[in-house]
């Protein structure tokens, strides 16, 4: 079949029977694979073919001509348009099922597993209202209203909000008027078209169990005329509020945060407990969005290593230790490696706020600190960004030849061929993946790989 039978801008009628790990809808036509976003398996729908290729094609939903069963509808009135979720119209029971799947899919697609042993997904303590953290591009409508929300799917254009459902609903009295303020202060929006103006986006952040709450202006300019007074008005309006930030980035990029963060009034960081442990999170700090599922997945792990109190622990990718420490109360030493001085020295200091001292941080590359070790782990947690781990990390640590892996991750197609990799030459056995559900409304799954170094004769 040619693409004489398949043209850009044709309406043709799919059933819908999978879904992408980026949460589009998988159908099939004429034998050729279709792509639709807003779309759930079970749905019979017409969609317009928008970019055609020889064997497959990305479509537009026009039509539901008969719903999934899994269809629900959506809780924010802009889910259609807003960029920020892709599953609001998929009940919360399915998103876990198409998860799991998502994990299976990979392992054995990319990993070459067969039959991976892949748990039920960890569920959200609530599916709505769990974001921590939420980071706002700012943008001006067409009669001049200063607006803030996320871009629209697919492009940069910005849907306005006065709320989201899925951030900590102790967040959404402050955007309006926030706005308001900014306002009235007649503060320039940047505009990235042109890299004018200074306000690029709005940052908050909240302790979902101490409550304080964190603000945050990135700004392409330090010189913001009032933001001084306006700040401390901020802290004087807002009980939770512990501090006002400024984050300087100058450059044209889609990079929120720039290097250097400045705090105006109050701190520079809130307070956030976290399995027993408090920690100090500043406006830039990696911490996972969705608090509480991520301290369910450190009970996994807790309870999987079967910690004696004896081992030495190697964490390869630390952050300012959020796993780290708990974990090193219960092994003889633990170690953390970190590429960000920032992020490291949070660390440092949340270990001496926590009087934990078995602990030690390390600034620089993993694949550059791993041969500088003078010790050899027993147990290894890996917690690499998207991308994975860098080969050279993975052939290394083979040579450690660590008791047991423990392989944290937020992309299940490079948590699947890494593991590949690990488990390829029979060094190491896959004993279990635990899936958790970090971000509900989304296609994203977190995933924990538990890794047993085999008994070679």
């Amino acid at each position: 079949m040619t693409n004489s039978f398949w043209k850009q801008g044709e309406l043709i009628e799919v059933q819908i029977t999978d879904t992408t790990d980026t949460g589009d809808g998988v159908g099939r036509s004429h034998e050729r694979v279709v792509f639709v976003p807003d779309t759930v398996p079970g749905d019979r729908a017409i969609v317009r073919l928008v970019h055609v290729k020889p064997n497959y094609a990305h479509a537009k939903l026009k039509q539901i001509l008969q719903p999934s069963t899994h269809r629900i509808r959506p809780s924010c009135i802009v889910a259609d348009k807003c960029g920020g979720c892709q599953w609001q119209h998929i009940n919360y029971e399915y998103q876990l099922e198409a998860k799991r799947n998502q994990v299976i899919q990979a392992l054995e697609r990319i990993g070459g597993f067969v039959q991976p042993p892949v748990d039920l997904v960890l569920r959200a303590a609530s599916p709505l209202g769990y974001r921590n953290k939420a980071t706002y591009p700012m943008g001006v409508s067409a009669t001049g209203n200063v607006q803030t929300g996320y871009y629209q799917k697919g492009s940069h254009q910005l849907i306005n909000l006065n709320q989201c459902p899925v951030q900590d609903p102790r967040l959404n009295s402050l955007l309006a008027e926030i706005k308001q303020d900014i306002q009235k202060r007649n503060w320039a929006i940047y505009n990235e078209k042109d890299h004018t103006g200074i306000i690029r986006h709005l940052g908050l952040r909240i302790g979902r169990r101490t409550g304080e709450i964190l603000l945050t202006l990135v700004v392409k300019d330090w010189d913001l005329p009032g933001i001084k007074e306006q700040a401390q008005e901020w802290l004087n309006r807002y009980p939770a509020l512990v501090g006002v930030c400024l984050n300087y980035n100058p450059k044209r990029t889609n990079t929120i945060f720039g290097r250097e963060t400045r705090c105006i009034v109050g701190n520079g960081y809130l307070r956030e407990e976290f399995a027993g442990l408090e920690f100090q999170v500043r406006p830039d700090t990696f911490f996972q969005v969705s608090t509480e599922t991520a301290e369910t997945l450190l009970q996994v792990i807790q309870s999987e290593l079967h910690l004696r109190g004896t081992e030495v622990l190697l964490d390869a990718y630390c952050g300012i230790g959020t796993l780290t420490l708990p974990l090193a109360k219960q092994v003889h030493q633990a170690i953390g490696l970190e590429i960000q001085p920032e992020a490291v020295e949070q660390a440092i200091c949340n270990a001496q706020n926590n009087q934990i001292s078995n602990v030690t941080f390390l600034t620089g590359t993993v694949e550059k600190l791993l041969p500088q070790l003078e010790i050899k782990p027993d147990i290894v947690l890996l917690d690499p960004p998207r991308k994975g781990c860098d080969r050279q990390v993975v052939e290394t640590l083979l040579t450690f030849q660590a008791e047991r892996i423990v392989y944290v991750s937020c992309k299940v197609a490079t948590l699947a061929r890494d593991l590949k990799l690990f488990c390829e030459n029979g060094v190491y056995t896959l004993t279990r993946v635990q899936p958790a559900d970090f971000f509900p409304q989304t296609a994203h799954v977190e995933a924990a790989a538990f890794l047993v170094r085999s008994q070679l004769p």
